[in-house]
């Protein structure tokens, strides 16, 4: 395998406490692999020796590649006609009810053929690539029929396939009820369970989520979903806590969920659980802005049980029409309180693990050489400028995209 330097940068290896910043270090890339990370003058003869490649980076910024851990970036359409109904006063729960809401996205992304769907889907992606994305996550739930969830997870593997970028994909079947099931929540759970059986044997989920809430699903009903993800070995995740504290965390807990997302209502007894079962906690401080939220994620609940905190974009429609994964990081600084190390966390390490991969998300020995060159000089310059895009190069596997 060819052998790179990357020399005389700031790291911030997100390795240790704060953002383990090396100054004047240097990154040893062997293949895919980052074989070694450190100063530069403690950097091995072995390697220099070795690489068939310096590459001076005069001091530049070097992240781990950002991490979107939640996203529906597949999808057909536009809701703005809702954001408008929301600024004269329709809540997102009237909205909803009153037939708008994921359900109009479900008959947009359903008329949509799989080319078309693609082709909206690539420009979205490719405004996270722009900024140093190099894994992300893509949900379904706006097919809501086999045909149609197995059309949007054909889409979110294409993308991946034809772009420099790790996409993992997930299941949400269980996001809404759709028009054909209306008042049949049973049974279309049921529906969602034969759902699952054939894209799993297909090979195209990576794990399965589900929306708990008093407008989407009981606790009972995600449970039938997550019992029958177990049994498929596919791990889980959950919509929890966004609108009122269901109990939501608990359950998941209870199947050692990867992540709870959204969490604004969860309380002690539900960020006890997490911390027990190890989940993350996924803030989305794109949807708490457009919906104009009030109730704050318990940041400092979260902080005292030692649950880790991530941060995304939480692509959507409806809620957070946003490919910004730096904005994010601005917001979850400036409307959570997140210190610019957590949030630089949380879209690196604990996003990472948010998707169960343990390869990526530090800059060390041994991982994934999924790296950002910035035109920066310190970590905290990321979180902070409001709409800046300092990505100077991204490293995709080794190689610069």
């Amino acid at each position: 395998m060819t052998v790179r330097i990357w020399d005389n940068a700031t790291l911030a290896t997100m390795e240790g406490g704060d953002y383990g910043t090396v100054d004047a270090g240097a990154l040893a890339v062997d293949g895919e692999r980052i074989a070694w990370a450190g100063p530069s003058s403690q950097l091995p003869r072995e390697w220099r020796d070795r690489s068939a490649e310096t590459r001076d980076l005069g001091g530049a910024l070097v992240t781990p590649g950002l991490v979107d851990c939640h996203t529906h970036l597949v999808y057909g359409g536009d809701r703005a006609h809702e954001f408008e109904l929301r600024l004269k006063g329709a809540s997102y729960e009237e909205v909803a009810r009153a037939g708008g809401g994921i359900v109009s996205t479900v008959k947009a992304t359903r008329a949509a053929s799989e080319e078309e769907l693609f082709a909206q889907s690539e420009k979205r992606l490719a405004e996270l690539l722009a900024e140093g994305v190099t894994t992300v996550e893509i949900k379904t739930g706006y097919g809501l029929a086999l045909e149609h969830e197995r059309k949007c997870l054909r889409v979110a593997r294409g993308l991946g396939e034809r772009h420099r970028v790790t996409v993992k994909t997930t299941f949400l079947g269980a996001h809404a009820i759709p028009p054909e099931f209306a008042g049949r929540a049973d049974a279309y759970i049921a529906d969602v369970l034969h759902m699952l059986r054939d894209l799993h044997r297909e090979g195209l989920v990576d794990a399965v989520d589900a929306f708990c809430e008093r407008i989407a699903f009981t606790t009972q009903q995600t449970d039938k979903v997550f019992a029958l993800a177990r049994e498929l070995g596919l791990p889980v995740k959950l919509h929890a806590e966004q609108l009122s504290d269901s109990g939501g965390t608990q359950l998941a807990a209870r199947y050692d969920a990867l992540s709870c997302d959204h969490l604004e209502w969860v309380g002690e007894e539900g960020v006890r659980a997490m911390a027990a079962a190890g989940s993350v906690a996924v803030l989305l401080p794109g949807a708490f802005y457009f919906l104009r939220e009030t109730k704050l994620p318990p940041v400092e609940l979260l902080r005292a049980h030692g649950v880790p905190i991530a941060i995304s974009t939480d692509c959507n429609p409806g809620s957070s029409p946003c490919t910004s994964l730096l904005l994010m990081m601005n917001m979850a600084c400036t409307l959570f309180r997140l210190t610019p190390a957590e949030a630089l966390a949380g879209v690196t390490r604990n996003a990472a693990r948010a998707l169960g991969l343990q390869d990526r998300g530090v800059l060390g020995a041994g991982r994934r050489a999924d790296f950002v060159v910035w035109d920066a000089d310190h970590p905290a310059q990321l979180a902070y400028a409001i709409g800046a895009n300092p990505c100077r190069q991204v490293v995709f596997g080794g190689e610069a995209v």
